[in-house]
């Protein structure tokens, strides 16, 4: 993967230490970005925080490849961050898994 100028390489640590169908919140460069692993293997990047009521996303629940605010519900396409419940969406992240299984974010 090619960064386009002014985009950065962040290691996050290795994909293993996320539980398969849970997030862990991260902060980059001053923002905070959940990081999520899902069922099928491939792992997700968006905002931390809900854009509803600023809700703790790395704690909610994910279903399939949508992440539920544990707050109020309001559900996010994890490989988009386009709200299915009619929110404002969150700012998605490219993911990057090296052989050794190492994941960087690119912001």
């Amino acid at each position: 993967m090619t960064a386009a100028p002014g985009v950065r390489a962040h290691s996050l640590g290795r994909l293993d230490e996320i539980p398969v169908g849970e997030g862990r919140a991260f902060t980059v460069d001053g923002e905070q970005i959940a990081v999520f692993r899902l069922r099928d293997g491939n792992a997700r990047a968006v905002s931390a925080v809900c854009t509803h009521a600023q809700g703790p996303l790395a704690d909610g629940q994910i279903d399939g490849d949508v992440v539920i605010c544990p707050l109020h519900q309001h559900m996010f396409d994890l490989a988009t961050g386009c709200s299915t419940t009619g929110q404002p969406p969150l700012r998605s992240y490219p993911l990057r898994i090296d052989p050794d299984g190492h994941l960087f974010v690119h912001i």
